[in-house]
C-alpha cells in the first residue's frame, strides 16, 4: 500500500467538508477548450504546475489507462486495475499551446523512472502522455525525441505516449489538494524527493547537456560557432535576413519554437530582426560586456543556444528588436507546420489574415 494512502484516509473527511472544489477560470473565447492528459506520478503534485498557466481553465485529478470501470483510489493503489494516476487539463489553445503544456510536463517528473515516481512506487505511478488527436501525438513524439536527443538524462526515457481513453475523475477529496491542504502538500512534495530532484535537474544551474561531438556532426561550422561559441555571422550574408515567407523560426539545435514571421521586420541591419519571441519564456536574457560593449544577449530557453542580442530600438509596442543570427535558426514554412509537428502555430497566420 502507498504511504500516501495513509494521508488520504486521514484527510478525506476534511476535504469533503470543504467541498472539494475544483479550480476553474473564465470560459475561453468561443468555448473552444482542448484537452490534455498527463500521468506524472502523484496527481496532487501535477495539479498546481498546470493551474498556474494562463490559458488553463481546469485541472482534474483522476485515473486512466486501465480496464476496471469507475475504479476507486484504493483499487488503483493496489496496482491491479492497470490505471495510472493522471491529470486532465482543459486549456485554451489561443492562450497556451499544447507544446508549452508538454514542456511543463517534462519539468515535473523523472522520465527515466519506469517503476513509479520518487517515493511512490508501482505501475499506477508511472509516467505517460495520453494524446487526444493525431496532432497531439506528433507533438508528444517530437517532444520526447528532443528530450532523448538533449542527453540531459543518462538513462533511457521511460515515459510512454499512449492514446487517451476513458478518464475517471478521482474522489472529491483529491481535487485541489495543494490548495485545501497547503502545508501537508508542501511537506509531502518535499519528503517524496520530487522537489529536490526537480531543482537539481531543471534549475537554472542545470541547462540541457549537449554532446560536443554530436553537435559538430549535426551543425555546420557556422551554426556551431554561433550557437555554442557565441559567434556572429556576417550582415547581409546569411540565410534569413531577407526571408519574407510565412512560418516560424526554431532553434537549429533543439527545434524549440523561437520566433514567427508575423513579428519579423526589416531593421536595415542585415540580420533577421523580430519584435518579440513567439511565446513568452522561449528566450532568456543575459548580460554581455564583450568587445567593450554593454549588451543583452539572448539564448534559447531549452538548449541555451546563443541566438543574438536584444535592443531597445524596435518598432513594436514594447520597442524591442531581437537581432538574431540566421545560423541559430531553422525556418519552418507555414505550409509545413503540421507535417513538422508545429501545427498549433498555424493559428498565428490564420489570425493575421482575419484582421
Amino acid at each position: 500500500m502507498s504511504k500516501r494512502l495513509l494521508f488520504v484516509l486521514v484527510f478525506a473527511l476534511i476535504a469533503v467538508m470543504t467541498g472539494g472544489v475544483l479550480h476553474m477560470k473564465d470560459t475561453a473565447a468561443g468555448g473552444r477548450y482542448e484537452t490534455a492528459t498527463f500521468a506524472g506520478g502523484c496527481f496532487w503534485c501535477m495539479e498546481s504546475p498546470f493551474e498556474e498557466l494562463d490559458g488553463v481553465n481546469e485541472v482534474v485529478s483522476g485515473y486512466t489507462g486501465g480496464k476496471t470501470e469507475n475504479p476507486t483510489y484504493e483499487e488503483v493503489c493496489s496496482g491491479k486495475t492497470g490505471h495510472l494516476e493522471a491529470v486532465e487539463i482543459k486549456f485554451d489553445p489561443q492562450k497556451v499551446s499544447y507544446e508549452k503544456l508538454l514542456d511543463k510536463f517534462w519539468r515535473q517528473i523523472d522520465p527515466t523512472d519506469a517503476g513509479g515516481q520518487f517515493a511512490d512506487r508501482g505501475s499506477q505511478y508511472q509516467t505517460a502522455i495520453f494524446y487526444h488527436s493525431a496532432e497531439q501525438k506528433r507533438q508528444a513524439e517530437r517532444s520526447k525525441k528532443q528530450i532523448e536527443e538533449s542527453r540531459k538524462f543518462s538513462k533511457p526515457i521511460a515515459t510512454r505516449i499512449l492514446e487517451a481513453g476513458i478518464f475517471y475523475k478521482a474522489e472529491d477529496y483529491h481535487q485541489g489538494y495543494c490548495r485545501l491542504n497547503p502545508e501537508r502538500y508542501k511537506r509531502y512534495r518535499a519528503l517524496s524527493g520530487r522537489e529536490d530532484y526537480l531543482k537539481k535537474t531543471w534549475g537554472e544551474e542545470a541547462p540541457v547537456r549537449k554532446d560536443v561531438k554530436d553537435l559538430k556532426k549535426k551543425l555546420t561550422p557556422m551554426q556551431y560557432k554561433v550557437t555554442q561559441e557565441c559567434g556572429t555571422e556576417s550582415a547581409f550574408n546569411n540565410e534569413f535576413w531577407d526571408n519574407h515567407r510565412e512560418g516560424i523560426y526554431v532553434d537549429v539545435v533543439s527545434g524549440e519554437p523561437l520566433f514567427s514571421s508575423t513579428d519579423k521586420f526589416d531593421s536595415g541591419t542585415g540580420w533577421p530582426s523580430f519584435t518579440k519571441p513567439v511565446e513568452k519564456g522561449r528566450v532568456t536574457e543575459h548580460g554581455d560586456s564583450s568587445y567593450g560593449m554593454v549588451r543583452t544577449e539572448v539564448k534559447s530557453a531549452g538548449a541555451a543556444s546563443h541566438l543574438g542580442h536584444v535592443f531597445g530600438d524596435g518598432p513594436g509596442p514594447e520597442g524591442l528588436r531581437y537581432c538574431i543570427n540566421s545560423a541559430a535558426l531553422r525556418f519552418i514554412p507555414r505550409e509545413d507546420l503540421e507535417k513538422e509537428g508545429y501545427g498549433q502555430y498555424k493559428r498565428l497566420f490564420d489570425n493575421k489574415r482575419k484582421r
